[in-house]
């Protein structure tokens, strides 16, 4: 019989009505409404978009037998994404569900890389130009600053949250320095990523009107700021990009400072990039070469 009905035998005190037994109500509805809300339709929306665009990029790369059109730094970013979020799987049972996502994500992140390495002469580096060090060092310190606890597992989970936010990024510059392109493949890829976590914030903003208490500072944020590119990477296409200069320019200067610093450590330059018109390309040179041979 269920809790409302049933009687308490006599001659034993009763915990009905105690702060004791109300304290252990409130922690078994919130468990269940924990369970009922994260498992809603904005949810679901969001996986099986996120799977799509996984099933995009590797059928584009299968299709085209090339790299063209994306960028391996994306590509390195989400590995570690995903190795880093998903090592729950080695501490913890869970639902067929969520192991078949993960392993997923992190099979075909791994397979994404062979075949970059094995189709190593198609992979236009010349387009993805974003340094992975500008992205990997501001995440590992908000990691090492942001999360709840110091525990190794606590902070690579953080440290996942915060570079999903930036994942993309090396892809929005890539297709903005790519605009001779326009492979379907690739869009389907770039768009399902980016509509995958709007979906994951309805998700988000679901919980919290469901379940005031609920909180998830460290997803907010990262999510926050991979929607803000993602929504820029669209106004793009309409010309009305308020990020899309900035972020090129930004990534040109590092890549300047990085040659600059190349040039007086090794004597060379391995920064090759073309500018954003196209008109420029920086080439591999020895320190002593003329500005002037560097523009062709």
């Amino acid at each position: 019989m269920g809790d409302e009905g049933g009687e308490v035998p006599s001659g034993k005190p009763s915990l009905r009505g105690s702060k004791a037994f109300a304290a252990v109500g409130k922690l078994y509805n919130r468990a269940r409404l924990a369970k009922l809300y994260s498992w809603n339709i904005f949810r679901y929306i969001g996986d099986y978009l996120h799977l799509f665009g996984v099933c995009a990029l590797l059928a584009t790369l299968a299709k085209n037998r090339s790299c063209a059109g994306i960028s391996r730094s994306t590509q390195v970013l989400y590995f570690l994404v995903f190795v880093t979020r998903y090592l729950d799987l080695l501490d913890h049972g869970q639902t067929a569900y969520l192991v078949f996502f993960k392993i997923t994500y992190i099979v075909t992140s791994v397979i994404v890389l062979v075949i970059f390495y094995k189709l190593d002469s198609t992979y236009d580096r010349q387009k993805d130009t974003v340094s992975l060090a500008v992205i990997l060092l501001p995440v590992c310190c908000a990691a090492l600053i942001l999360s709840e606890s110091h525990q190794p597992i606590e902070v690579l989970w953080t440290f996942s949250r915060f570079c999903e936010g930036f994942a993309m990024v090396p892809q929005y510059v890539f297709c903005y320095r790519d605009r001779t392109t326009k492979d379907c493949g690739v869009t389907s890829y770039v768009f399902s990523m980016g509509v995958y976590r709007v979906f994951y914030a309805a998700n988000w903003i679901y919980k919290k009107v469901q379940m005031p208490h609920y909180s998830d500072m460290q997803s907010w944020l990262g999510g926050l700021i991979e929607i803000m590119f993602f929504a820029d990477y669209l106004l793009s296409f309409t010309g009305r990009s308020l990020l899309r200069s900035m972020v090129l320019k930004v990534d040109e200067k590092i890549n300047e400072m990085k040659e600059k610093v190349e040039m007086k450590v090794l004597g060379k330059s391995s920064s090759t990039y073309k500018a954003e018109g196209e008109t420029e390309l920086r080439m591999r040179r020895k320190a002593d070469e003329p500005e002037e041979a560097l523009e062709l």
